[in-house]
């Protein structure tokens, strides 16, 4: 897929657009306040493969606290600040990388020229948000409801506003927790504009429901080359939207690096207890960070060719299974024993 050429912006040690790899990014759902608990969230998501962190800013308490997370903190930090001005100048002076925030919302033009200003002398970016339920009054009642074109509308106002003080390091997010306007908004989006475009289908539910919102929603923009940061919005912890987030990039190979989990959905021919043993090694490999493909298949007859391409794998026969590398039969095991002797060849290779 050809890449939609986007202008490249700094978020830290990090870039967004341009060449730049995709990032995911997630949201810290601890008080910010709460330093001790909220750097611990942080690292669970850097672990986790979190690339950009994003903290709500409610008030002077938060900013201060801002400080020290920005400090500490393994991967950039997002103000997340609504309305007032002063939190957004005090927050760049306490270290984020970036601000989320939307212009229009936050005062004269004195006051957004301060936060323009101050945010182009220490080189930090400003992401606009928009979504449906945030639209301007005069938009909803033109159109009588929410809609793609009124999202855009809405979103280019602000970075007009950004343009006009000639600051132009923006990052654009306009976001639906309807899956299909979410995909109009960006692809309209995408041909006004050449700003980085950070992808997510808002309110997007718990992790069952979000999960396939957000894959149907993100990933059909990324197949198309539009998008160049991503979070996955769910009602869960936040770890659990990085983990989404990256296995939409693999999946869409757009990320590489780190385990490639494949398994067959079971059929008739299976005489072992697929499913189980198919989530116990998943689980096992979240913590695995060898470039491989594995392959946990139902059956001897078309499990190894099925799955040749991968490195590894194991496929099921009555009471007993194979393990095979490159399609290619090694040993034969046991069932109670087929997941520690697969664990252990892959911790061998």
């Amino acid at each position: 897929m050809e890449r939609r050429t986007s202008r490249k912006v700094k978020v830290g040690n990090t870039y967004v657009g341009g060449d730049a790899p995709i990032t995911v990014q997630s949201m810290t759902n601890t008080d910010t306040r709460d330093v001790e608990n909220t750097l611990n969230q942080i690292n669970l998501l850097y672990k986790a493969g979190c690339d950009i962190v994003r903290c709500a800013v409610l008030d002077l308490e938060a900013v201060k606290a801002l400080k020290e997370i920005t400090e500490k903190s393994p991967i950039p930090v997002v103000a997340d600040i609504h309305f007032d001005y002063k939190l957004a100048l005090q927050s760049i002076e306490s270290g984020v990388s970036a601000l989320r925030i939307n212009p229009g919302n936050i005062g004269s033009i004195e006051r957004i020229k301060a936060v323009a200003n101050a945010c182009k002398e220490k080189q930090i970016p400003i992401r606009i948000g928009v979504n449906s339920g945030s639209l301007e009054k005069d938009i909803l009642e033109r159109n009588g409801k929410p809609t793609a074109e009124g999202l855009v509308e809405s979103a280019l106002r602000h970075v007009k506003i950004l343009e006009e003080l000639d600051f132009y390091d923006i990052v654009i997010s306009i976001k639906s927790s309807n899956v299909n306007m979410m995909i109009d908004c960006y692809r309209l989006m995408s041909e006004k504009c050449n700003y980085p475009l950070h992808l997510g289908v808002t309110e997007a539910g718990t992790v069952y429901k979000g999960t396939i919102k957000s894959s149907i929603g993100i990933g059909t923009l990324l197949a198309e080359g539009i998008g160049d940061t991503i979070r996955v919005s769910l009602t869960s912890d936040p770890v659990e939207e990085v983990k989404v987030g990256l296995e939409i990039l693999k999946a869409l190979g757009l990320k590489k690096g780190g385990v490639n989990f494949v398994s067959c959905p079971t059929c008739g021919r299976t005489q072992i207890n697929l499913i189980k043993i198919a989530s116990e090694v998943e689980k096992r490999l979240e913590t695995c960070d060898k470039n491989i493909k594995v392959a946990v298949m139902g059956c001897v007859v078309n499990g190894p060719g099925e799955a040749r391409e991968a490195d590894i794998g194991i496929a099921g026969g009555k009471g007993e299974g194979i393990i095979f590398k490159k399609g290619q039969i090694i040993k034969k095991v046991k069932e109670e024993e087929l997941i520690d002797a697969l664990m252990d060849e892959i911790n061998n290779l």
